[in-house]
């Protein structure tokens, strides 16, 4: 059973979860900014670079089950002030650390923190938002997010020279704690009819989901097409450009700047005419026509080498942007009282999408450079691998849907 609400009352609660969801972007992403003053102070290679960013995923990837689950009984309000203070923890922790351990354990519990930062809003437009607003309202939620990253850019970068990269986590923590009083004050809590009992008749558990042939359809996409896109915006899109295309940090958290703005326009734009589109084409038949443009970018990234920059990344993030049309699409495949399930599912195979192709590209670098390779060689062929596994996934997804004869989309 669903509850629409008013629209200011929808307004207000989107509001109040973009905060949180600003903040969760902002950590996520930070690491790609911080990454040479991180390296410099703990001597960190590549595979620790990985590994370090890819641990908040972990994180994040290890909530996703039980929080689906939570989502379904509790609501979002009840999930987000819970996981929201171990994420005030996570960023007094890193702030403190004196070591690699640290600096990973810090982010492991940032990544438990705001797991539910996107979930828990999704879940809640399940129930409470018009079917035509679920696509905006995504949209919109990802525009948030890449407001978050930007802020994590150049931002940040001028901050550093002032305060040191200790105290930004000290603010980070006092500003979660902020958003979590807005939630609080102004987010419904999960009673009365639309409640979860409401919809005793659905099974617990995560089979129906994982057995969904529309989520097997798009779960490599959400692994590799959407995992390795945020892993490429928060982490080795700035790696590349000092490493490959030879720019100074100053110039890397530039270019990561403009990154992160165009997918703020983008997904604003996505936001506005997503209704209008998915009422003439489909979510399938747009991931079907976009995704291969997405493949060539990262194609002519690889070919192009120290030519391509930070135009060059934005490019190809802008041009992954479609597969977020595939979260709320699977959400809506379900019915309200799984929603949270679902979502969670997906979700947990986009994280870890991220964490390993953040990792596996540090391992790839560093594995190609002891085989003899100088940097540049070495990131394209990892890069090169990226795209092999995004390749199969493109082709695992329009082979199942000839396979299903077709399964139709999701209708909003």
């Amino acid at each position: 059973m669903t509850h629409t609400l008013p629209r200011r009352g929808a307004v207000v609660v989107f509001l109040a979860f973009a905060l949180a969801y600003f903040l969760s972007a902002l950590v996520r992403a930070v690491t790609a900014t911080l990454a040479p003053s991180l390296a410099q102070e703990f001597a960190l290679q590549a595979r620790d670079l990985g590994l370090l960013a890819g641990g908040y995923f972990l994180g994040f990837a290890a909530m996703q089950l039980p929080l689906g689950s939570w989502l379904d009984r509790h609501g979002p309000k009840k999930v987000s002030l819970g996981l929201l203070g171990v994420a005030v923890a996570g960023s007094l922790w890193f702030s403190v650390a004196t070591g690699f351990s640290g600096l990973l354990a810090g982010r492991v519990l940032c990544g438990v923190g705001v797991s539910a930062c996107l979930m828990a809003p999704l879940t809640g437009y399940r129930r409470w938002f018009q079917a035509s607003a679920q696509m905006r309202a995504n949209a919109w939620m990802l525009m948030t997010g890449s407001l978050g990253m930007v802020a994590s850019t150049l931002p940040v970068q001028w901050v550093l020279p002032l305060t040191g990269w200790r105290p930004l986590f000290w603010g980070l923590a006092l500003l979660i704690a902020l958003s979590m009083a807005v939630i609080a004050l102004w987010v419904p809590g999960w009673a009365g009819a639309s409640g979860p009992r409401a919809d005793g008749a659905v099974p617990g558990g995560y089979a129906m989901v994982w057995r969904h042939p529309y989520f097997r359809r798009l779960a490599p996409l959400g692994f590799f097409f959407y995992g390795g896109m945020l892993a490429m915006q928060t982490l080795w899109a700035g790696p590349w450009m000092q490493r490959v295309a030879g720019y100074t940090p100053l110039e890397s958290a530039a270019g990561l700047f403009w990154i992160n703005v165009s997918m703020l326009g983008v997904f604003w734009a996505w936001g506005m005419l997503s209704p209008w589109l998915l009422r003439k084409v489909g979510v399938d038949q747009l991931m079907a026509v976009g995704l291969p443009l997405c493949l060539l970018v990262l194609l002519g990234i690889i070919g192009a080498g120290p030519q391509a920059g930070s135009g060059a990344w934005a490019l190809f993030c802008i041009a992954c942007t479609c597969v977020s049309l595939s979260q709320p699409a699977v959400a809506m495949a379900f019915p309200p009282a799984l929603a949270g399930r679902a979502l969670s599912a997906y979700n947990l195979v986009i994280f870890a999408g991220v964490f390993v192709v953040q990792w596996g590209i540090g391992l790839a670098v560093d594995a190609f450079a002891a085989l003899g390779l100088s940097t540049v060689p070495s990131f394209q062929a990892a890069m090169a691998l990226y795209l092999s596994c995004s390749a199969m996934a493109y082709a695992w997804f329009l082979l199942r849907g000839r396979r299903d004869n077709a399964l139709p989309s999701p209708a909003p």
